[in-house]
This record gives C-alpha cells, sequence and structure tokens, in this order.
C-alpha cells in the first residue's frame, strides 16, 4: 500500500513539475533571444548610423551676407551651388561631375563642421565653404536666349546624381576642387601642410591650355614687391643688383613653387601668392627694368578636381564617374 502511496505522489509530482520546468526552459530562451536580437539591431543601427546621410537630405544654409539662415532641401541647394561654381556653358559630364563633388563636399562639410556656422550646416561664402546663388539670381545674370538650357543642365546634373556621394574606404571624402590646375593637381600638404589625404594625390591634367583665360600676369615695380613683403615681414631686406635676389629655389611634384628666395628671405610659393594676390602657386618671374613680372598658369589651390580639366575630360568623351575617380584617387562613388 505504501508503494501504491509513493507511485501516485510522483505521478502527480511529474505531472505538475514537468511543465513548469519545461515552461521556464522556453521564458529563459525566449528572453536569451531577445537579448541576442536587441544586440544584432543595436549593431546593425549603429552601422546605418555610421553611413547613413539621408539626416541630410534637409540642410541648414548661412547667408554670409545678411546673418539669415535659410532651410532647404540638400539637392535645391545644389542647384544653387552648380550654378554659382561651374559655368553652364561647360559640357554636361563635367557638370554632373560638379554636382557630385558639391554634394560630397557639402556632407563632409557639415559631419566636420563642428558647429563653426552656430545653428547652421554650411555658409554660401565660398572662401569658407561653397559658393551659391539664388535661381532667381542666376537666372537674372544668364542671357535671356540661354536661360532655360542653362538651368535644364543645372537640374540635368543634380538630378543623374541624386543621392551619391564620393568614399573612401567607406568614408565621405574632403572633395576639394578649383578652377584651373595648369596641367597638374597639388597635394593639399604643399598647400596646408599637415598629413596628405590619400585620395588627393596629384594628378596630371590634359587639355587646360585652350581654357588660356585662366593665366594671368602680375607686373609690379621693384618698389611695390618690396612694400608687399614688408606689410608681412618687417625685417625684410633685399638688394636689387644681386643676379640672385629672386630665385625659385625648389618646385612640387605638380610644378607649383614650393619655395622661392626673394632678398633675404625664402618663403613657399604658397605664401607668396597670398602675399601678392596671384590666381596660384604655379608661376614663374622675372626681373624686367624696374619690374618684376610673375607669369601664372592655373587658377585656385590646385586641390582636387579640376573644373576646367572635368569640362575637358568631359569634351574627350568621359563621364562623370570617369572624371571624378581620376581626380581622387582610389574612391568609390556610394549611394547616400
Amino acid at each position: 500500500m505504501k508503494k501504491v502511496y509513493i507511485i501516485l505522489f510522483m505521478l502527480i509530482f511529474c505531472t505538475f513539475a514537468i511543465p513548469i520546468i519545461f515552461t521556464k526552459n522556453s521564458v529563459s530562451g525566449k528572453i536569451a533571444n531577445d537579448t541576442n536580437e536587441i544586440k544584432e539591431n543595436n549593431v546593425e543601427e549603429i552601422q546605418m548610423t555610421d553611413y547613413d546621410y539621408k539626416q541630410y537630405d534637409t540642410i541648414k544654409l548661412l547667408h554670409a551676407d545678411t546673418g539669415e539662415i535659410e532651410e532647404l532641401p540638400l539637392d535645391t541647394y545644389l542647384l544653387g551651388v552648380v550654378s554659382a561654381e561651374m559655368p553652364a556653358n561647360f559640357e554636361q559630364e563635367a557638370l554632373n561631375a560638379q554636382a557630385l563633388v558639391a554634394r560630397t563636399y557639402t556632407i563632409y562639410s557639415i559631419v566636420h563642421s563642428g558647429g563653426k556656422h552656430g545653428e547652421a550646416d554650411i555658409c554660401d561664402d565660398s572662401t569658407c565653404c561653397q559658393a551659391w546663388i539664388s535661381k532667381e539670381d542666376r537666372m537674372a545674370r544668364w542671357d535671356e536666349a540661354e536661360r532655360e538650357l542653362n538651368w535644364r543642365k543645372i537640374e540635368n546634373a543634380v538630378n543623374t546624381t541624386a543621392g551619391k556621394i564620393i568614399t573612401y574606404n567607406g568614408e565621405v571624402i574632403d572633395a576639394f576642387f578649383h578652377s584651373n590646375s595648369g596641367g597638374a593637381t597639388e597635394a593639399p600638404v604643399n598647400v596646408w601642410g599637415g598629413t596628405n589625404y590619400p585620395y588627393l594625390q596629384s594628378v596630371e591634367t590634359a587639355g587646360e591650355d585652350a581654357y588660356s583665360q585662366y593665366s594671368s600676369e602680375m607686373v609690379l615695380t621693384k618698389e611695390e614687391l618690396k612694400n608687399k613683403i614688408l606689410a608681412k615681414h618687417s625685417d625684410f631686406t633685399i638688394d636689387y643688383s644681386q643676379s640672385d635676389c629672386i630665385q625659385i629655389l625648389e618646385y612640387t611634384e605638380s610644378g607649383r613653387v614650393k619655395t622661392i628666395k626673394i632678398g633675404s628671405l625664402n618663403l613657399s610659393g604658397v605664401e607668396v601668392r597670398t602675399l601678392l594676390g596671384l590666381r596660384s602657386a604655379n608661376f614663374e618671374v622675372s626681373i624686367e627694368g624696374e619690374n618684376i613680372k610673375f607669369a601664372v598658369k592655373g587658377y585656385g589651390h590646385g586641390v582636387g578636381m579640376s573644373q576646367t580639366g572635368a569640362d575637358s575630360m568631359a569634351k574627350q568623351g568621359s563621364n562623370y564617374e570617369e572624371i571624378v575617380k581620376h581626380f581622387y584617387t582610389g574612391v568609390e562613388i556610394t549611394e547616400m
């Protein structure tokens, strides 16, 4: 009889205990799986955030002349940038390249701005960020017969590249650009110092000789040159009777002046460009009687895409992706 009670007790215990055990294990497994899913989802979300530039569909533009901030869709803003930065009579593929470069430059600038524009993302001062012009002002400056065609080309450029940016190793690049390289682009270390960007290497640009309007000359009297340098370097002296009083000592690999001796000073080509207001650091200098002549090639700092170089490549049949990958080494064109 005792055995019967024991057997009955065991049956009752199993009837209630076993479901509880299995239920407990099942709940524990679900909690573990949920935690796993949360971790996996968090990883995916972090990765998307690191590479999700959709938050910049709308930007806040600071108008430098008025201090006002205007909120604009990104591509509407880019219409104003492309129409301000590149002549509309350039080839369509060159304009496409400019739109892609401008979008990339915009995103990089916002990500790395450090809040320098306060509540704004970017400004319309070309010496700080990128040039920008409203559609109304841009149209007013074009000849009436060209307005509609020009604007369609600008719209095509922005629409063709919509949602695309230039990346290097998965990161948006600092897409510098300039007017005319004078035959070869410049490495940024030769302009601003610091460390070179791997995607901003010096590359040759064929066909820029055709854009002769970007070459220039500056003629200064000996006294004018002396006074301009004295304004920055009070200890400067020069003896024009010495045959080597002005002498280029070193060129960069792109052919720009790296170091030049002027009187008692050795100056960088970039500093001389700034002091004298030259269009670029790609210059030759000669003494002609009482005058000093600077013969300058190109226009701008020379880093990144040359706009006339892009137009020249487009004329030779290159598309905007080929143009971009020529001027920015080892990059990819990526969907935002």
